[in-house]
């Protein structure tokens, strides 16, 4: 089936190529819907080809300029009039070409009626009507398919380029956010006068590196994720000190898995922001993260404060989430379940994908 996408694709990238493969399907049809049977075939041919510029012109007229410039556009008058005007004229022409030209080819012992004849007998002459116009209406109808296909492709590509747009907004949106929590440890680090802070800079520095120059794929390797996870939570720990208990495990069966970048690190980012830096005294962080398979289960509990309000330190809210949940969206639709718990004390996240 794709194959057959593609080549049909291929075809309606040279504009004159359907043209001229439906005009050759007509002439080569002329054997088997003439009057004149296979074993005319040659005649058959010579009249269907003789009439071939008048049927082409009708059905051009009408596809091109009649109904999407007249009729299309509410020009219901002029549409009627150049309609009707049209179907006079190219009835008389394809008359005309046929005794003048075509049968005189074929038999010229007979004697062609007079233009002036032809007019006066309109009434039979009207009858090429259903020689011409049928086939413009088909024309018409393969027409209508194809641009519905084409209006379709464009609002596919236009959906992909805003949702990868919206999907670069998202990451610009992330590295600032981390730029600004840890230049803050940084800064208390050096005020302190601590040995740690160079060793903040060179994690920073990795961090920064990734996630502005090695993350750019849709997918990067799970393996590249956890180690940005390591040093997020390197920084944090070096941050918090004694009051921080974190726990970080992973299993994972193979560190090549694709994954989309970013993600994790959001909401593991969301819980020190909206938890662990709002809780008085001890805090802990416990994040596990499992690959099986090509299955992956991302868990991250953490502390909060003990509120007696509904979520007033906003953590199901928190930028970290909500950039997490829209590119899981946008990346993996109906591939992936999400589940928050609350608690008094504590604040869950549970993703599988």
């Amino acid at each position: 089936m794709g194959e057959e996408n593609h080549i049909v694709d291929r075809v309606f990238q040279h504009r004159w190529l359907p043209h001229f493969l439906f005009w050759v399907v007509f002439l080569l049809m002329a054997p088997f819907t003439s009057d004149r049977g296979l074993e005319k075939a040659g005649e058959a041919f010579l009249i269907r080809t003789i009439a071939l510029p008048t049927k082409m012109m009708a059905t051009y007229l009408l596809v091109y300029y009649q109904i999407p410039q007249l009729l299309q556009k509410k020009k219901y008058l002029e549409f009627i009039l150049s309609f009707v005007v049209s179907v006079v004229v190219f009835t008389i022409l394809a008359r005309y070409t046929t005794i003048h030209i075509a049968e005189r080819l074929t038999d010229p012992d007979e004697v062609p009626e007079s233009l002036g004849q032809i007019i006066r007998e309109y009434e039979f002459t009207l009858g090429y009507f259903g020689r011409i116009y049928p086939l413009a209406f088909l024309f018409l109808f393969f027409k209508m398919i194809k641009d519905r296909g084409i209006e379709k492709q464009k609002i596919e590509i236009l959906k992909q380029e805003k949702a990868n747009a919206e999907l670069n907004f998202l990451k610009a949106q992330i590295h600032p956010h981390f730029l600004f929590n840890t230049l803050n440890n940084l800064y208390a680090l050096t005020l302190e006068k601590s040995d740690e802070a160079p060793e903040v800079v060179a994690k920073l520095a990795e961090m920064l590196d990734y996630m502005l120059y090695r993350c750019q794929d849709e997918k990067v390797p799970i393996s590249q994720e956890i180690a940005l996870l390591e040093h997020y939570t390197d920084l944090e720990k070096l941050r918090y000190g004694d009051r921080l208990t974190l726990n970080f495990t992973y299993s994972v069966d193979n560190p090549q898995t694709p994954i989309a970048p970013l993600i994790l690190i959001s909401i593991v980012e969301n819980a020190f922001k909206h938890g662990v830096s709002s809780v008085v005294g001890p805090a802990a962080v416990s994040i596990s993260l499992e690959v099986l398979n090509g299955r992956l289960d991302f868990n991250v509990i953490n502390s909060k404060p003990i509120a007696t309000e509904a979520d007033p330190m906003n953590y199901k809210k928190g930028i970290g989430v909500q950039n997490a949940q829209r590119q899981l969206d946008l990346l993996y639709p109906n591939q992936y379940a999400w589940r928050t718990e609350e608690h008094a004390e504590t604040y869950e996240v549970h993703l599988s994908l």
